[in-house]
Formats: structure tokens, C-alpha cells, sequence
């Protein structure tokens, strides 16, 4: 795998790389707790991720990666620090702001699918269209995903890879402008991860939607366009692919 260590778009302050950015964080702190208690989750990160990118994010368990991307994602609050989202700066909004900042820009996959078991999957996916500004129908996300046969199969119906793709299909439905995916393949056996991963791939190149994906296998590394090394609340490397490869390619 050819890399290069990424110099934070070399400068970040230079504006035409800032126009270029997705998110851009600058000594983003967060800490849990106070005094002997306190847990200090993120130690001042500093980060920039251009716009329509797949990212991998890797790191032990507690290094901070799912606590940087849910300050991203608007579900939490930094203590310190600055993230923007393109030109605005997601740690001045309030809660209001927040809630349309995730209606309108950001689709979330995670390791459970949380998928309501009364509902097909068509039904699924209708929830989040149903309160979206311009989405596509459920059965055009289920189609990107390739379910365009499971429209009407119950979760208990679906194997676990099919019910993650739902869950992807019912993010990717309001065409987000990021898609956050935590330990999508966690939950899955590798050969139905990598499939996960492929439609991960082929949504991040059909729809151009910035994705971050959270990730404790290695192997997923090579079919990003930026892999963000944690370790102890802080980014140790950002290591730029030159050449990527097709999720098919990866083994873990």
C-alpha cells in the first residue's frame, strides 16, 4: 500500500483547503467526570477531512474515536475546543441546530442494526423518509444496498449482513451529506463484513457522502482514502492511500 503521512491539508488555515473540508476539528477536548474521576477521552485533536472522502478510523478500545465522531455527528458536546461542518461550527450550535444538523446532513450506522421488528424492511427505511427534506423512496436505498428482493421480509427474516445493509440503506435514504458508520462489521462473521464494507464503498462513490467508519480490523485500512491512527484520546498518524483497494480484496 502506497502512503503518505497526511500534513492536515498542509495547512488548515489556508482557505482553499478549508472550503475543501467535510469537518474540520481544532483542540477538540473531552472529558468525563472531575478531579481524580475525570476521563480525558479526547486530548486536544486537531483534524481536517475533505469533502466525499472514505475515512477509517483505528484505535483500541477507549483511544477515541467514537467520542470524536459523535461530536461530528452532533450527538455530543466537546469540552473544549472547535468542529466545523464545512463553514459551520457545530460546537456553537444549540440543540436545536444540532437536531437538523443530523436530520438534514448526517446518516449513522453502528454495530446493532436497531432495526424495529414489527416492521419490514421497506417500512424500516420509510422512517427516517417520511421526516426527511428530499429523500430517496426506501426502495431505491434498499435497491443501492442490493435487498431490491427483501422489501417486505421482517428483521427476524433477514440475516444479520442483510439487516446491517437495511440499517445503511435506511441512513443513506435522506442522501446525507456524511454518513458515520461505528463498527458496522462487529457484529458480522469477515466474509459478510466485507460485504458490508463493499456497499459502505459503493454508497460513498454513488452518492458522494463524506464517510467516516470506525473500525477495530486493520485490513479495512486499505480500501480508504484516509486511515486516522488513535491512541490515548489524541491522533498518532493520518496516513493518505495513494492506491485503494475494493472491499473484496480485504481479508481479516
Amino acid at each position: 500500500m502506497n502512503v503518505e503521512t497526511n500534513k492536515m491539508l498542509e495547512k488548515t488555515d489556508d482557505n482553499s483547503a478549508m472550503h475543501n473540508c467535510a469537518f474540520r476539528t481544532s483542540g477538540i477536548t473531552k472529558v468525563y467526570g472531575s478531579g481524580d474521576a475525570a476521563v480525558h477521552a479526547l486530548r486536544g485533536v486537531d483534524l481536517a477531512i475533505p469533502k466525499g472522502e472514505l475515512v477509517v478510523l483505528l484505535g483500541p478500545s477507549g483511544s477515541g474515536k467514537s467520542t470524536l465522531l459523535n461530536i461530528l455527528g452532533g450527538l455530543d458536546a466537546a469540552t473544549d475546543g472547535k468542529a466545523f461542518f464545512h463553514d459551520e461550527e457545530l460546537t456553537a450550535m444549540d440543540e436545536k441546530a444540532l437536531t437538523q444538523y443530523r436530520r438534514r446532513h448526517v446518516g449513522f450506522v453502528f454495530q446493532f442494526y436497531n432495526l424495529m421488528p414489527s416492521l419490514t424492511a421497506v417500512e424500516n427505511v420509510e422512517l427516517v423518509t417520511e421526516i426527511s427534506d428530499d429523500p430517496m423512496s426506501a426502495e431505491e436505498a434498499l435497491g443501492l444496498v442490493g435487498l431490491s428482493e427483501r422489501l417486505s421480509h421482517f428483521p427476524a427474516q433477514l440475516s444479520g449482513g442483510e439487516q446491517q445493509r437495511v440499517a445503511i440503506a435506511r441512513a443513506v435514504a435522506k442522501r446525507p451529506t456524511a454518513l458515520f458508520c461505528d463498527e458496522p462489521t462487529g457484529a458480522l462473521d469477515s466474509k459478510t463484513g466485507v460485504t458490508v464494507l463493499r456497499v459502505l464503498q459503493d454508497i460513498n462513490r454513488q452518492i458522494g457522502a463524506t464517510t467516516l467508519i470506525i473500525t477495530h480490523a486493520m485490513a479495512t485500512a486499505a480500501m480508504a482514502d484516509r486511515v486516522i491512527h488513535f491512541a490515548d484520546g489524541d491522533i498518532r498518524e493520518v496516513v493518505i492511500n495513494k492506491t485503494k483497494v475494493s472491499a473484496e480484496e480485504i481479508s481479516w
